[in-house]
């Protein structure tokens, strides 16, 4: 763990390191997909053609508020799934700003 807070800290200093994150367990992530408001389903079951294509980090004090803002978020994008999983660890790193994104 110092070997990997020690490169953290480089890529901090070096502005190249945005949020990182550690995940929590599968089993107390959920699914939200479908039409309308969605069907919330257990776990992080993706489908194979599924990938991640970036993800949100919402302070939300319970599961019901993550699923709440997740549904707001579909509003924008209904076709999207979201899986909503809790966050052992995060470490907001160095602002990315003004970075070329070509």
């Amino acid at each position: 763990m110092a070997d990997l807070l020690q490169v953290n800290d480089r890529l901090i200093r070096e502005k190249c390191l945005g949020p990182a994150a550690r995940l929590g367990p599968t089993r107390r992530a959920v699914t939200l997909r479908g039409k309308g408001d969605g069907m919330i389903t257990d776990g992080p079951f993706a489908e194979t053609k599924e990938q991640l294509l970036g993800f949100y980090v919402v302070d939300c004090p319970a599961l019901e508020a993550a699923i709440a803002a997740a549904r707001d978020l579909r509003r924008a994008n209904p076709t999207a799934v979201y899986e909503i999983r809790p966050i052992a660890l995060y470490r907001p790193g160095a602002p990315l700003e003004g970075r070329d994104e070509s």
